[in-house]
C-alpha cells in the first residue's frame, strides 16, 4: 500500500520547525522597513486618525469569515470525519506551512500528514488535499479568465492592469510582470488539468505516464518515486469517488466565498484611507487577482519581501500616500498571524497527535507496481 514513509514524515515535520518563522519575518520586515525609510516624508502620519473605523472593522470581519470558511470547508470536504478542533489545527498548520515555504512549493505533503495524524486514511487524506488544491486553482483560473476577458475587451489598459515593480535593487517593467502572470497562469492551468484528470478520470494512465517518463535513462533514478506518486494518485481517486452534485456545489461555493473574502480584505483596507467608487473597487479586485497569481511564483518563504514591493506597485494608484500603511496592515492581517499561530499551535498539535494512540484508518485497496514492460 502506498503511504508516506517515516523518512518523508520526518522531513515534512522538520519543515514545521517553529524557528522557521524568523526567516520570512526578517525578510518581510526588512523590505517593509526599507520602503518606510525611503518614503517616510511622503506618509501623512497626521491623517491616520481620519481612517474609517467602519472599513477597518469590515477588513477584520472579512478575515475572520475567510478563516472560518476555510475551517468549515476542510471539515465538509472530509465528510465531517474531522472534528472542529482537528479542522482548526489542520488549517492553521497548512497556513503556517505556506507562510514558511516558497509559494510554488505548496504544502500538499504536510497537509496529507496532518489529516492522517487526525485519523484519516492515507488515500482519503491525499484525496481531500488534492480536492482543495484543485478547487483553489480553479478559482484562480476562472477569476483570472474573467480579468483577462475584461483586459482584452479594452476595459483595462494593459499598462494599467499590469504594473512595474521596483525597489530594493529590483526592477520589473509592466510587460515582464505580464509575462510572469501568463507563465504562472499556464502552469496553474496545466497542473490543475493534469491533477483533475488523474483524480477524477483515469489515475492509472497518470501512473503509467509517471513511470514511462521516468524510464528515460537520465530520469531513471526518479522512477521509484514516480511509481509511488502514481499509486498515491490511484488511492486518492478511489477515496473521492461517489460524491454527489450537492457535495461539489457546496465545496465550490465555499471556495468562491473564501477567495473573494481574501481579495476583498485589500479593498476594505484601501477604502479605510481613501474613497473608492464601485468601479475602482472592481479594478482593485482585478489587480489583486493578477497580483496573487504573480505571487505564486515567489521564491522566498510566503513571498516575503516581494509581496510588500508588489503591493505598493499594484495599489499605490488607489491608496496613494497611504499605500505602505495599507501594505503593513495587510501583512499583519494575512501573513504574520499564521507564523505566530504556527509557532504556538504546532507544539500543541504535535503533543496532541503524536502522543496519543490514534492511528489513521487503513486504505482498503492496495496498488501493485505497474508493469514497466507495457
Amino acid at each position: 500500500m502506498s503511504e508516506i514513509s517515516t523518512k518523508d514524515k520526518s522531513k515534512v515535520l522538520k519543515s514545521l520547525n517553529p524557528s522557521k518563522i524568523f526567516i520570512p519575518i526578517a525578510i518581510s520586515l526588512a523590505i517593509t522597513g526599507y520602503l518606510f525609510y525611503k518614503d517616510a516624508g511622503q506618509i501623512p502620519w497626521g491623517k491616520l486618525q481620519e481612517a474609517s473605523i467602519l472599513w477597518i472593522i469590515l477588513a477584520v470581519l472579512t478575515l475572520v469569515v475567510r478563516d472560518a470558511l476555510y475551517i468549515y470547508r476542510i471539515r465538509y470536504i472530509t465528510h465531517k470525519n474531522l472534528s472542529w478542533t482537528s479542522s482548526f489545527y489542520s488549517i492553521m498548520l497548512w497556513e503556517f506551512s505556506s507562510a514558511v515555504s516558497p509559494s510554488a512549493v505548496g504544502g500538499t505533503a504536510l497537509a496529507t500528514i496532518v489529516l492522517m495524524k487526525e485519523g484519516l486514511s492515507f488515500g482519503k487524506s491525499m484525496a481531500y488535499v488534492m480536492t482543495t488544491a484543485i478547487l483553489d486553482n480553479m478559482f484562480f483560473l476562472v477569476a483570472g479568465a474573467i480579468v483577462m476577458l475584461l483586459y482584452y475587451s479594452g476595459m483595462y489598459d494593459p499598462a494599467n492592469l499590469f504594473v512595474a515593480i521596483s525597489g530594493a535593487g529590483m526592477t520589473m517593467d509592466w510587460e515582464y510582470v505580464r509575462y510572469m502572470f501568463f507563465i504562472s497562469y499556464a502552469l496553474i492551468g496545466g497542473y490543475t488539468l493534469f491533477m483533475t484528470y488523474g483524480l477524477f478520470i483515469n489515475p492509472h494512465i497518470v501512473k503509467w505516464v509517471f513511470v514511462k517518463v521516468t524510464g528515460i535513462k537520465w530520469l531513471r533514478r526518479f522512477q521509484p518515486m514516480a511509481e509511488k506518486q502514481g499509486n498515491e494518485m490511484v488511492l486518492a481517486s478511489k477515496a473521492i469517488r461517489g460524491t454527489n452534485f450537492t457535495y461539489w456545489a457546496r465545496a465550490i461555493g465555499t471556495t468562491c466565498l473564501i477567495w473573494s473574502a481574501r481579495y476583498l480584505i485589500v479593498n476594505c483596507l484601501i477604502a479605510a484611507f481613501v474613497v473608492l467608487t464601485p468601479a475602482m473597487h472592481g479594478f482593485v479586485f482585478s489587480r489583486h487577482v493578477v497580483l496573487w497569481v504573480v505571487l505564486l511564483v515567489g521564491i522566498t518563504p510566503g513571498a516575503a519581501g516581494f509581496a510588500e514591493l508588489a503591493f505598493k506597485a499594484f495599489f499605490q494608484q488607489f491608496a496613494g500616500a497611504f499605500v505602505l500603511i495599507a501594505a503593513l496592515i495587510w501583512r499583519i492581517a494575512t501573513f504574520y498571524p499564521y507564523l505566530l499561530f504556527g509557532a504556538i499551535f504546532l507544539p500543541r498539535w504535535v503533543k496532541r497527535v503524536f502522543f496519543k494512540d490514534k492511528e489513521p484508518e487503513s486504505d482498503k485497496a492496495t496498488e501493485q507496481p505497474i508493469n514497466k514492460s507495457e
